[in-house]
């Protein structure tokens, strides 16, 4: 397992547009995503423990910024070939397990990682009502282990302020996680 970071947020970036598949059963694009105050897209799988350290909080925080205008969109681009973990029907499962609340997609050909540049998972893009990129940081201070109660909430702080203002902190904390499992070429 490689450990990465991710790259320093790239302030007002365009959002890519993509069509996907999701676990229920719906193809979704950027716009069918998004929110009136933004969205976050975040690129996760089933099998990486820095997600599964944060899945729960995840769902919580991924609800309350629904609440504040800003949705949500998960996207797996791992090859499953690698990590059967990783499979649509895990993910299916995953999903409601977990009572995920917002479109969990499948990247089959990684397009649409490579279109972000998406590094590791989780990867984080915090977009506002424009989908003008303004946070690509950490969750919270959580790495393979879920951090203890009552950290700063890094991501949904962030969220919530460009939910507000329109822009994301200046300060931001890179997010780390497992490399994404590419494909051979």
């Amino acid at each position: 397992m490689v450990s990465l970071q991710t790259p320093v947020c790239e302030f007002d970036k365009d959002a890519v547009d993509f069509s996907l598949p999701g676990v229920d059963g719906k193809t979704w694009t950027l716009k069918d995503c998004a929110g009136e105050k933004g969205l976050l897209v975040m690129f996760i799988c089933n099998h990486c423990p820095y997600v599964k350290a944060i899945r729960e909080r995840l769902v919580r925080d991924t609800r309350e910024l629904k609440q504040l205008g800003v949705n949500t969109v998960a996207i797996m681009s791992n090859d499953p070939t690698e990590y059967e973990e990783d499979s649509f029907d895990n993910m299916k499962k995953v999903a409601e397990e977990y009572d995920f609340t917002f479109p969990y997609l499948l990247d089959e050909t990684q397009q649409v990682a490579k279109a972000y540049g998406a590094v590791c998972t989780p990867d984080f893009f915090g977009y506002n009502a424009d989908l003008k990129l303004q946070y690509r940081g950490r969750f919270d201070e959580s790495r393979k282990e879920t951090a203890p109660e009552g950290v700063r909430r890094d991501l949904f702080e962030a969220m919530k302020q460009v939910a507000e203002t329109g822009k994301g902190p200046a300060e931001q904390i890179p997010s780390m996680g497992c490399s994404i499992k590419w494909k051979d070429e």
